[in-house]
């Protein structure tokens, strides 16, 4: 137990020294983290530079450790999310839910139900938003227009949507645009979308590389989808048990398809009864939570 101890007493006093020169952090000498790993820090580019031969190797293990411990964190909820009124989560296949072209918000149809009935009782003319209470759009035209002010406003989701209509008009070169920009923004969706462009090819060239990035970006953001289909990627990869992991993340969340490969990964050895159970009972709660 002491050994212990002393192992993270002595990776502590690591870090506040340079790894490189050793030179102990203070009010004139600020350490900068190596961004990658984490677990080395530095008091100039110079000293980060000289250490890089001796660090790499460390380094990209360390990376790859905490990539992978983001990676296969179970995400508390699907990319959608809550219902903005309600609380209660939306489902992922954006079925029950409504998406309001005035704020960029998606409502779950209860809520947007009980709205309409409040402005009946209330003897309203107009049936107004249930989020920003902006009246409904009249027209395609004047929702369109009302996706682009959102858009301009930099509103990932109001940029998405136009990437959605740029890709129906065939123009894909405009639909990557959006979507990058989109992605970058904040909207998890995106990424998803994007890994299905890179994978068609439809950004060019087929890109393997890209799609899986983008395919992690949105398994991460809760995207079961996503995460499905990084487990078909390591399945056909031969990496059994990372591909097991993410179709029970995936089932977790309320995913039939990836509860099919769990329960196929039962019947081949590879899921314990104890993961099985877990993920069945993870998956009705989902369904569940969603009707």
């Amino acid at each position: 137990m002491m050994s212990g101890t002393n192992n993270l007493k002595s990776a502590a006093e690591m870090m506040m020294c340079c790894a490189c020169c050793g030179i102990a952090e203070g009010d004139d000498i600020k350490l900068k983290t190596c961004t990658a790993c984490k677990s080395a820090r530095y008091c100039s580019v110079k000293c980060q530079k000289d250490h890089r031969p001796k660090h790499k190797g460390a380094c990209k293990k360390r990376a790859a450790e905490l990539r992978d411990e983001l990676l296969f964190k179970q995400p508390e909820s699907s990319h959608f999310g809550d219902c903005p009124i309600c609380c209660l989560p939306l489902s992922f296949e954006g079925k029950y839910s409504t998406m309001m072209a005035c704020c960029s918000k998606m409502i779950c149809d209860g809520c947007v139900y009980a709205n309409q009935m409040r402005d009946v009782e209330g003897n309203l003319l107009q049936y107004k938003c249930p989020f920003c209470r902006h009246p409904p759009p009249k027209s395609q035209e004047e929702s369109d227009m009302q996706i682009m002010k959102r858009a301009q406003a930099n509103d990932p989701v109001a940029i998405s949507l136009i990437a959605l209509k740029r890709n129906d008009e065939g123009n894909y070169e405009g639909a990557v645009e959006y979507y990058t920009k989109a992605a970058e923004l904040g909207d998890i969706a995106s990424h998803y979308l994007l890994s299905t462009m890179y994978q068609g090819g439809l950004c060019g060239e087929k890109n393997k590389k890209m799609e899986v990035y983008h395919l992690e970006k949105a398994a991460i953001g809760g995207v079961p989808f996503a995460r499905h289909n990084l487990g078909c990627i390591e399945e056909e990869s031969g990496r059994m048990d990372r591909a097991t992991k993410h179709f029970i993340i995936a089932a977790k969340l309320g995913y039939d398809h990836s509860m099919k490969a769990v329960k196929a990964g039962f019947n081949g050895g590879l899921v314990s009864k104890e993961e099985l159970a877990a993920a069945l009972r993870g998956h009705q709660a989902a369904v569940d939570a969603t009707k």
